[in-house]
């Protein structure tokens, strides 16, 4: 007997079943090595292996301080993970002599690089630290605080973003604006900018890094991320030019005060984004202009979802969508906040023009705002 139209056969779900299982299987694969990496990340391992060259677990627990067990234990996962390459497999358990790949050291350890991925592991754990309170929201509405998270998202996203915001921020980013890159490396008077939601302060002092003119201040409601900011400051030599506020922006007395406003990943997370806009178009001189870089996503739903919102919807179902959630009449943006989201927030804010600028770019999207 023929199956009724619409009614999948069996075979058709068997089919369909087992190639999902299949796909569930590589997702516990994925969670299994992004939270070894984190392990070898923050205890050292890989950079260990890359600097003093192959090791036994003996060899690579006395180069870092941990226990052989654990250690030959993790060696072992991250060869059959493919992460790590063993000499001699045949070898006994003391004698084994495990490898970094030359192909892997780049995203593994090199904090400078644009191909760096290992703060994407730390911020995957930062991420699903208050997974109790994350569910709550979800049953009873509400939001979930920044400082829950902890101290993981906070340097996994300060790590994750830093080449870019010190090498590509000054040196392609703001020269596509002509007339503002002109106006940075004017020296007298010299421009003003203002960083909103600055976090550790890498896109502050790469600015200043790039235009050795301007004078720069960074604000965020976050305490211990402005702390980091402020010793980053002092690290890099900028800190006569770069100063970090736990401040709130819209104090009236900064109005008018700056040529570029910028605010870098942040206003998804806020719970009242036209308010920000609101104040950031306040804090710009007449003809100032405000940046806003934020993730590129499709401009439209689809099933699919394009390149890169398989990563943003995960960020937004556990991160930013219950921080954008945490007060009463939260706007709860969520980390996908398409080209047309970002218009209708600006026109409410009252801005004239919304530009989206011609940068390619894997991650991000630049919008240009002017009063």
């Amino acid at each position: 007997m023929s199956n009724p139209v619409g009614n999948p056969s069996t075979e058709s779900v068997d089919s369909q079943r087992d190639a999902f299982i299949e796909r569930f299987l590589g997702f516990a694969s994925g969670a299994f090595s992004l939270f070894s990496i984190y392990i070898g990340d923050r205890l050292g391992l890989y950079r260990a292996l890359a600097e003093g060259g192959p090791a036994t677990s003996a060899e690579l627990a006395g180069r870092t301080g941990t226990h052989e067990r654990y250690i030959r234990e993790w060696l072992e996962q991250q060869t059959v993970a493919g992460i790590l390459e063993v000499e001699d497999e045949t070898q006994g358990i003391e004698a084994r002599r495990f490898s970094i790949p030359p192909g892997h050291v780049e995203p593994l350890i090199e904090s400078g690089s644009l191909n760096y991925m290992a703060p994407l592991a730390q911020l995957l754990v930062g991420a699903t630290r208050p997974l109790p309170a994350v569910l709550n929201a979800y049953r009873n509405g509400g939001g979930v605080s920044f400082d829950e998270y902890g101290s993981d998202l906070r340097e996994g996203q300060a790590a994750i973003n830093y080449p870019a915001f010190w090498h590509q921020l000054p040196d392609e980013w703001l020269p596509a604006m002509p007339d503002v890159h002109t106006r940075l490396q004017e020296a007298e008077p010299p421009a003003r900018i203002a960083d909103i939601g600055c976090g550790y302060g890498w896109s502050s002092l790469g600015m200043a890094r790039g235009y050795p003119n301007v004078r720069v201040d960074g604000f965020d409601l976050d305490e211990p991320s402005i702390e980091r900011a402020q010793e980053n400051a002092q690290q890099t030599g900028l800190a006569d030019r770069v100063h970090f506020q736990v401040r709130d922006a819209g104090d009236p007395s900064l109005a008018g005060h700056y040529d570029l406003v910028t605010c870098f990943e942040a206003l998804h997370d806020m719970n009242n984004p036209v308010g920000a806009l609101q104040t950031m178009r306040r804090l710009v001189r007449e003809n100032g202009t405000v940046l806003i870089v934020d993730e590129r996503v499709g401009d439209t739903f689809t099933a699919t979802g394009n390149d890169v919102e398989w990563m943003m919807y995960g960020w937004s179902i556990l991160h930013c969508l219950p921080v954008g959630m945490t007060h009463e009449n939260a706007a709860g943006t969520g980390t996908v906040m398409r080209t047309d989201t970002l218009r209708q927030y600006a026109r409410e804010a009252g801005f004239g023009k919304v530009e989206v600028l011609p940068l390619e770019h894997f991650f991000f999207r630049f919008y240009r705002l002017t009063p």
